[in-house]
């Protein structure tokens, strides 16, 4: 006998279905967004969104799921001869497909997928790896309440604390007791959650972020400088509860600046890094006192520097590894890029805590993210 089956609206298994399918996609999505990220990481929309808008993020290695039709033509039969042994090519698509072959192409080309997503879905795939290196734990600490747990019943509390599974239990106890079939609860019933708040030491960080403006520093190089720039600050602020960050800009002078002021206003005139670095080291004397703070201090510049202050440069960078965790180093490659650069200086630099890096094209900030925020021993929590 035949089994039937009733497909009806009742029928929850197929909404099922649709849902997981529909997981199943955005999985796939995310697996391509990680594997295109240092493409995506500094998009031009994402870096000047506000931050909480949904975006659309190109993927050239994900199409958009549909029908796909033999385009030539051609019938086909499934029947072989039985003589084929595995590896044999059974035959080969003779058209030329879009953007194959020499000269110019006549074919339409293939368009690529945008995915919708938002900002804090991005930055966790971004950040998935990343964490502040060589973290110690200082000797001033940050009293941080991390969260609240109800831990004891009382009698007397706030009517909005009250437990009322407890409440209803204590008066149905009563009444066993005395023999009593009212149904009132009194206050002596009444129970009350009462908390504690779980609290922890946490060491405290500051991260030095230094630009350089001089004129030198064209559109391309500011931009990529303001995207590793625009990451860092999520990823801290994202990660971290206590880190404090001190915004820094220089051309042949240096001075502090307010964060709006550092991705936004452009300066100009020559370059002379040192004075960014002497007053990294008036900053750290005055206010974070490496006893008590991890220190870590980026510089972005095109390494277009007075040759007159690179050794100058290569002093004061020694000083600030004896009192940071690390120092990072990013010189952008431009289209005036100079082969006696100042990365060609920190070449002497032995120090192990000294990281650089060096940046081509948009695609180069995402390793830089990795090379200057791969923990190393990130035991304590700030």
């Amino acid at each position: 006998m035949e089994k039937s089956f009733i497909v009806s609206k009742d029928d929850w298994s197929l909404h099922r279905k649709g849902y997981i399918d529909q997981q199943r996609h955005m999985q796939k999505v995310k697996e391509a967004i990680k594997k295109n990220l240092a493409d995506i990481v500094a998009e031009e929309s994402i870096i000047m969104s506000d931050g909480k808008k949904v975006i659309k993020v190109p993927i050239k290695s994900l199409e958009e799921y549909h029908f796909r039709f033999n385009q030539n033509k051609v019938k086909h039969a499934g029947q072989g001869s039985g003589n084929t042994k595995p590896g044999d090519v059974l035959g080969a698509d003779g058209s030329k497909g879009p953007g194959k072959g020499p000269g110019a192409g006549s074919e339409p080309g293939v368009d690529y997928y945008e995915a919708e997503i938002t900002i804090d879905e991005l930055a966790e795939l971004i950040f998935e790896d990343l964490g502040l290196p060589n973290l110690k734990e200082k000797r001033q600490k940050e009293l941080v309440t991390e969260s609240v747990r109800f831990r004891d019943i009382r009698k007397k509390g706030i009517m909005s604390n009250i437990d009322k599974r407890r409440t209803i239990l204590e008066s149905i106890k009563r009444r066993a007791m005395h023999g009593k079939e009212d149904k009132h609860i009194t206050p002596e019933d009444l129970r009350f959650k009462t908390w504690d708040e779980d609290i922890k030491y946490q060491s405290n960080a500051v991260v030095i972020a230094m630009m350089d403006t001089s004129g030198s520093m064209g559109p391309f190089e500011k931009y990529i400088a303001r995207s590793f720039f625009f990451w860092m600050v999520r990823f801290l602020r994202t990660k971290y509860q206590h880190v404090n960050i001190v915004f820094l800009s220089h051309h042949t002078e240096a001075r502090e600046v307010t964060e709006k002021e550092f991705f936004t206003k452009g300066e100009s005139g020559g370059t002379r890094c040192s004075s960014v670095y002497q007053l990294a080291l008036e900053i750290i004397e005055k206010r974070y006192n490496p006893e008590d703070y991890n220190i870590y201090p980026f510089h972005f510049s095109d390494g277009d520097n007075l040759p007159s202050d690179n050794e100058k440069c290569v002093e004061l960078v020694e000083k600030l590894l004896n009192v940071c965790n690390i120092f990072g180093y990013g010189e952008i490659e431009g289209l005036y890029y100079n082969s006696s650069s100042l990365m060609s200086v920190y070449k002497k630099i032995t120090n192990p805590k000294f990281t650089s890096v060096l940046i081509k094209d948009k695609t180069g900030v995402y390793p830089a993210l990795k090379a200057f925020f791969k923990p190393k021993t990130d035991v304590f929590k700030i």
